[in-house]
């Protein structure tokens, strides 16, 4: 064999050996490729985009239940005209309510022209569900209706209010203190009564005492 083909069966074999390394290294599904959102993502025409849709309920719920939760989503708005959420509903037939962040109520949630929405993050408008059953871990029917762009729905995750959802879920106390403060004053009250029941019986067992005395001594003069 001469020299010259020695060299370009030399060259064709290092080639085979490297062309493999990198398929390898490359894969034939990439990572960059094989990234899909954790949550639900949905869009609507071409400027309305709905990215990491979650149904959040209390904390300390577990598979099947029917309670609070919010609905978190980001509305993003390309278009060059401001868009309207007017209602948000999941499973069957549970509505949305919107507030404010400070819980004035909203009748509809303005999408800006260029800008977005984050539900339920700080500042920003909330979606509450009053009562809707749910599977904690599971996926639930949600659908969005906007004035301009029409309705769209997806199968949104149900999670709980940890981790990153801690500050998403549906706030406040199911128990008020109510009972406590009335059973805190009751027991004054009837102290108060009781004092002056008995301050009243004294002072007429005082008085009684007192005539039957003179009564005695008139007699005896």
């Amino acid at each position: 064999m001469s020299r010259s083909l020695r060299r370009g069966a030399i060259a064709a074999l290092v080639l085979a050996a490297i062309v493999p390394l990198s398929a390898c290294a490359a894969g034939n599904t990439p990572d960059t490729l094989a990234v899909t959102p954790d949550n639900a993502s949905t869009s609507i025409g071409n400027d309305l985009k709905l990215n990491n849709i979650v149904v959040v309920t209390k904390a300390d719920t577990a598979a099947e239940q029917t309670g609070p939760a919010n609905v978190t989503v980001n509305i993003s708005n390309s278009g060059t005209s401001p868009e309207t959420l007017q209602s948000i509903t999941v499973g069957e037939g549970s509505t949305a309510t919107f507030t404010t962040d400070k819980g004035a109520p909203l009748s509809e949630i303005v999408i800006p022209a260029g800008g977005s929405v984050l539900l339920g993050g700080e500042g920003q408008p909330v979606a509450h569900l009053s009562s809707a059953a749910l599977t904690v871990g599971g996926f639930a029917p949600t659908s969005f209706s906007f004035a301009k762009a029409g309705k769209v729905g997806t199968q949104a995750q149900v999670l709980p209010a940890k981790g990153p959802y801690a500050a998403y879920g549906p706030g406040g106390s199911e128990v008020t203190a109510l009972p406590s403060a009335t059973a805190s004053v009751a027991p004054s009250a009837s102290a108060s009564a009781s004092a002056t029941a008995s301050a009243s019986t004294s002072a007429s067992a005082g008085a009684t005492a007192s005539g039957s005395a003179s009564a005695s001594a008139t007699a005896t003069h």
